[in-house]
């Protein structure tokens, strides 16, 4: 659900990038001044310095819509996180759905309250504030932590696929094979991999310099919109970065691919039709989930 968000939300502010010229903002409530002095002083800003806040611009110049935006993103953040916590808590409470493939299910939920909690409030305060003014260590860590959960979540889709493709293409190693000690460990595997790669991106992009002004026409701190802002040499940071999405999204994309080509495979050699509609059963539900993510993060 937040990755329909995101989508959503960039779709809506790049419809109106033409419009955003400071000086013709209808309104200047609270926060929206810091947005006009940021332009007004941009001879004055020190290249050699990093700034001690960032403005997130998006969606500032559509002052009828703040508060149906609102309420749509208060939506959204509740229904995920409701929908999330009630499988987390029946995953927990249930001693029964304790297997492997709802195991990372859980940790799937987990994740998504995590990357939805650190985008979605900080959207809602600044749609009623209209404050757009956001510290330096705190886009570092909203970008740090965006980065990590979504590296994990595209880690436990691979880890799915895989748990599926054993439990149809092996069906009689699948018991012994995806043991309680290698699910764990998948897990555990997934969050760790996405915490290390984020640390890196975010400790050499806190490292480089960035100039005036410190807007970002975005809702929150992304690494291609800070990037932009950047006027110290990134040629490093872009190559890592490269390498690291290649490790992080790009390689479990293709690990999910491969597994369900041979998933789909295998079904169709399956003579009955009861027994090709059991087996598909098992995992359309994840597929359906690998769809939405990738798809929406195509988008964006």
């Amino acid at each position: 659900m937040l990755s329909l968000a995101v989508a959503a939300s960039q779709f809506l502010f790049a419809t109106n990038t033409e419009a955003h010229a400071l000086p013709q903002v209808p309104f200047l409530p609270r926060g929206e001044k810091k947005v006009l002095q940021c332009f007004m002083e941009k001879e004055e800003w020190d290249n050699r310095t990093s700034p001690v806040e960032f403005l997130l611009l998006a969606l500032r110049n559509v002052p009828k819509l703040q508060m149906p935006l609102f309420l749509l993103s208060l939506i959204i953040y509740m229904g995920t996180m409701f929908v999330n916590i009630l499988i987390v808590v029946l995953l927990v409470a249930d001693q029964h759905l304790h297997t492997p493939m709802l195991v990372f299910l859980g940790n799937f939920s987990s994740v998504e309250m995590c990357c939805t909690s650190r985008i979605l409030p900080r959207l809602l305060a600044s749609f009623l504030s209209r404050d757009r003014a956001l510290s330096a260590q705190g886009c570092m860590t909203q970008l740090f932590f965006f980065g990590s959960f979504a590296g994990t979540e595209c880690y436990l889709l691979a880890t799915t696929s895989s748990d599926r493709y054993l439990a149809i293409c092996q069906p009689l190693l699948y018991a012994s094979l995806m043991n309680r000690k290698l699910c764990l460990q998948l897990v555990a595997g997934s969050w760790l991999a996405g915490l290390l790669m984020s640390t890196i991106v975010t400790r050499l992009f806190f490292k480089s310099q960035c100039c005036g002004p410190n807007a970002s026409d975005h809702f929150f701190c992304d690494f291609a919109p800070l990037l932009e802002l950047a006027c110290s040499d990134s040629t490093v940071l872009r190559l890592v970065t490269f390498i690291i999405c290649f490790l992080d999204v790009v390689f479990p994309f293709v690990f999910t691919l491969a597994s369900y080509i041979c998933i789909i495979a295998a079904i169709l050699r399956i003579p009955a039709t009861t027994g090709r509609q059991k087996a598909f059963s098992t995992c359309s539900s994840h597929l359906i989930v690998v769809t939405l993510f990738y798809g929406t993060l195509i988008v964006v």
